[in-house]
């Protein structure tokens, strides 16, 4: 499949069988996750896999898990993360981000349906997952085979490319 095929087929699934996601591809998922950039390849991110009855029941206590089987909680080690010296802004979101978004392509690749959610509570889902002080909850990805028949109305609304793009200078 070509890229910008593969990147105008993956819409955020909100519905999906019980049907488990296979380890192999699971596995291939994660892999891509692994091999994703960041920042001086510092490598801060940790991938809480969430497949088990009782974890996705913990996970919902903080967060929409749209019924799927399987969720990935995407962390950032804060104390490894790096830094811009300039005004200290920490790569965290954003490695966490490069690695989600390299987790989603690859399951849509793979046949998947996923859904990025941002909207949880970090300190229910902290807790649950006993997560440590110096990870950051940044997302979650939730996986598993959609049923959604179509996109939201929403996934087809696209800007212009000269709305978003400017030459040289504001």
């Amino acid at each position: 499949m070509e890229f910008i095929e593969l990147v105008t087929k993956r819409f955020s699934a909100r519905k999906y069988a019980s049907r488990k996601v296979e380890p192999e591809k699971l596995q291939t998922i994660l892999e891509a996750g692994r091999l994703a950039p960041t920042a001086c390849n510092n490598q801060p991110v940790k991938l809480i896999v969430v497949e088990s009855d009782e974890g996705l029941e913990k996970l919902k206590k903080g967060s929409k898990t749209f019924d799927a089987p399987l969720a990935i909680i995407v962390c950032a080690d804060l104390n490894k993360c790096w830094k811009r010296p300039h005004d200290r802004k920490s790569s965290g979101d954003i490695d966490a981000s490069i690695v989600t978004d390299h987790l989603m392509l690859q399951a849509t690749e793979l046949g998947l349906g996923s859904v990025w959610v941002c909207s949880f509570d970090p300190e229910i889902v902290r807790r649950e997952f006993n997560i440590p002080a110096n990870f950051e909850p940044v997302n979650l990805l939730i996986i598993g085979y959609s049923t959604d028949e179509e996109p939201n109305p929403r996934h087809f609304i696209r800007k212009n490319i000269d709305e978003i793009v400017i030459k040289e200078s504001f």
